[in-house]
């Protein structure tokens, strides 16, 4: 059976980074992961891109039972700390969106990175670990062989794009240690409508966008939002899917900053012989401007003008456009969730080295605990930072 000081089971982002600082203070470090290849998701996050991290982390845009947990490591290794790793590694970025940052060289360079880190690493793929016991050291059967050590790293992930392999494996682990967990939920994912909704508000308008702003459970997002065939998706939406509970109704704003009270009463007394449809053509497509008129409120006013409509018929329109409630049946789930919320509960880790507090020498880092960040960077950074912490003391 061959001895390191430490496994860590988990060759993404959080567990790369985790076994290069490890391996960094002269500890011997073994690295498994079950796939073929690492860091799968890496690969294919921001479309072959990687978006690595945000301009603007703040503990803020993190979901945990606690709070304050993620703001230590976040604290100690920074977006600014990763942004220098690439950058010494000859590697550019850009910033999109929001603060969002992009490798002009694709997630290809950004792995290849950490894996130079992880030089001194021993890496063994396709291991399936089949069973953990703890006698003084941790002792794993794998498919690939037998190991011991004296630190052991859960760094497995969340349940979330299963068709890659991703299981609750880390809660499976954080369970037979006496651990709590918050059950995995997808988060960041698209919302599905029930076939009634679909035929009436969205049937024939898969494929429109537009900026709107999404609300629920006093979280707001103003972004994207993508029509698709089985309800909506686009960035608004997945940021507020990870707030959203089952059987919740979402607000949707769809003129942002506009108030459309004012606006269409303000449109009624200049232009009282235009229709209405045609007022909302010059802020969305002519199929959406032509749907919403039909069935946004009870009374379909596609063909009439603003003349024809009594005041308040056109402030129940007006209110409806800024305040949208609709209740979506659910998620398209683990399918396709970019992330999952939940995890190993933090009041039993620690939030300076990720350590057990109930078990020596076991460590949660990653998506394994629960803490979710928002859509652009922000869950690479909790890998980053989590994986940095956990290995300065493994």
């Amino acid at each position: 059976m061959k001895q390191y000081d430490v496994i860590i089971i988990g060759a993404g982002a959080a567990g790369l980074m985790c076994a290069a600082q490890a391996s960094k203070r002269g500890r011997s470090v073994l690295l498994l992961d079950k796939c073929i290849k690492a860091a799968k998701k890496i690969l294919i996050s921001g479309g072959g891109r990687c978006n690595f991290t945000n301009l603007y982390i703040e503990s803020e845009a993190y979901i945990s039972n606690n709070s304050h947990f993620c703001k230590s490591a976040l604290s100690r290794y920074t977006q600014w700390d990763f942004i220098a790793q690439l950058e010494s590694h000859q590697l550019s970025w850009t910033e999109k969106t929001l603060g969002q940052l992009f490798c002009d060289q694709k997630s290809n360079a950004v792995v290849n990175m950490l894996l130079e880190e992880c030089a001194d690493v021993d890496i063994i793929l396709n291991a399936n670990v089949d069973k953990i016991d703890f006698n003084e050291q941790y002792l794993l059967n794998t498919s690939q062989g037998d190991f011991q050590a004296q630190s052991l790293v859960i760094a497995s992930g969340g349940p979330s794009i299963p068709k890659m392999g991703a299981t609750d494996f880390g809660l499976q682990i954080a369970k037979q240690f006496g651990h709590k967990s918050i059950g995995f939920k997808p988060g960041l994912v698209p919302f599905t409508f029930s076939q009634q909704d679909i035929s009436r508000y969205f049937k024939d308008l898969s494929g429109l966008s537009l900026e709107v702003s999404i609300s629920c459970n006093g979280q707001s997002f103003k972004e994207m939002a993508l029509i698709t065939h089985r309800g909506i998706s686009g960035p608004a939406v997945l940021q507020i899917s990870s707030y959203w509970q089952k059987s919740q109704s979402i607000e949707i704003d769809l003129l942002p900053g506009i108030d459309a009270t004012k606006l269409l009463l303000s449109e009624q007394q200049q232009r009282g012989t235009t229709n209405l449809k045609n007022i909302l053509n010059e802020y969305f497509s002519k199929r959406l401007a032509l749907r919403l008129t039909q069935v946004l409120i009870s009374i379909d006013l596609s063909e009439k003008s603003l003349g024809e409509i009594n005041q308040a018929d056109l402030k129940t329109f007006a209110e409806a456009l800024n305040n949208w409630v609709l209740t979506p049946s659910g998620t398209e789930g683990m399918r396709t969730a970019e992330v999952c919320t939940g995890g190993v509960d933090t009041n039993e880790l620690s939030s300076k080295t990720m350590e057990s507090s109930k078990q020596p020498g076991l460590y949660f880092i990653g998506e394994t605990v629960d803490v979710t960040g928002w859509l652009g960077g922000y869950n690479f950074q909790w890998a980053w930072s989590s994986g940095w912490a956990a290995g300065q003391v493994v």
